[in-house]
């Protein structure tokens, strides 16, 4: 018998994304160095079809790589569709593969940094930028102590309840992204880290533009007032996706120091420093399919 919440799916509309999640449910069953192999060549064939993302991720590359010379930035484009690509496949893993699978192709480097500040009983904000192997790094993170973090609903409301499932499944608490934010406020002060995602484009609300790689970015302003009304300490994570399916990474690194200091911009600009020097590190694992600069300050010409 179907479970009482995906009895609403059986409708033939949903038909197409069950066979869908029943490929990445089979896929997430393969050893990860076949998994790589596979979403390797997805990605050069997802490169060679969609000229539109393909479009924005070059125009992101140029804009934050001025200094490397064309070949090089096409270079990083490639890889990034090879890396997306395995991400597309590796997703299941994170999805449905045991606690026991999850922890063997998963490794924490930086612990340090974390596990003092769980010592000391601060209240803590995990800075995590949007690397593509994020969605595994929340899921294993929360499988150590649960968290609170902020989902975005899809459109697919059978992907959306399978997604919320997943990323909840180790005891994390999901906020939808469109909600006031009392509840990650309410549950960081109870201890609970907030996993945060807060740099793709924020529009115009609630934003300021502060530099990404030199370019004027809308960056939401809010991860300074989290940080300010539930007085945590702000400890960027990384999640690193491993060459050739040797599994991921996620890292800590050393708290942010004098954050919040009270000034959006600054606090802003702080937090896209730090992100810049994770991206720098592995350029071809930022989620550049993104329009990262698609708000413009006024008077700036649209850049996609």
């Amino acid at each position: 018998m179907a479970e009482p919440g995906l009895r609403r799916f059986r409708h033939p509309r949903y038909w197409p994304t069950w066979i869908g999640l029943g490929f990445m449910r089979a896929v997430s069953w393969l050893p990860l160095p076949l998994i790589a192999l596979f979403g390797r060549a997805l990605g050069m064939l997802l490169y060679a079809l969609h000229a539109s993302r393909r479009h924005v991720v070059r125009v992101n590359i140029r804009l934050c790589f001025p200094e490397l010379a064309p070949g090089a930035q096409a270079r990083i484009v490639r890889k990034h569709f090879r890396a997306f690509g395995q991400t597309l496949l590796d997703i299941g893993v994170g999805w449905w593969a045991s606690e026991s699978r999850l922890r063997r192709v998963t490794r924490f480097r930086g612990r340090e940094h974390y596990d003092q500040a769980l010592r000391e009983n601060r209240n803590i904000i995990l800075l995590a930028p949007h690397f593509l192997g994020l969605d595994i790094g929340g899921i294993r993170t929360s499988a150590e102590r649960p968290v609170v973090s902020v989902f975005r609903h899809p459109d697919n409301e059978l992907i959306a309840h399978v997604m919320y499932r997943a990323r909840s499944r180790f005891g994390a608490h999901l906020v939808e992204h469109n909600k006031p934010f009392t509840a990650l406020v309410r549950q960081t002060k109870k201890g609970m880290p907030l996993y945060y995602l807060p740099d793709q484009d924020a529009g115009r609300r609630n934003s300021v533009f502060a530099p990404f790689f030199g370019v004027p970015a809308a960056t939401f302003a809010v991860l300074p007032r989290l940080a300010q009304m539930t007085d945590a300490v702000v400890i960027p994570c990384v999640t690193r996706q491993l060459s050739w399916g040797r599994g991921y990474e996620i890292e800590f690194r050393p708290p942010l120091k004098a954050f919040p200091s009270g000034d959006a911009v600054a606090d802003t600009t702080h937090m896209n420093r730090e992100i810049e020097a994770a991206v720098r590190e592995m350029p071809e694992q930022y989620f550049w399919l993104h329009k990262r600069f698609k708000t413009r300050p006024p008077g700036e010409p649209k850049l996609y």
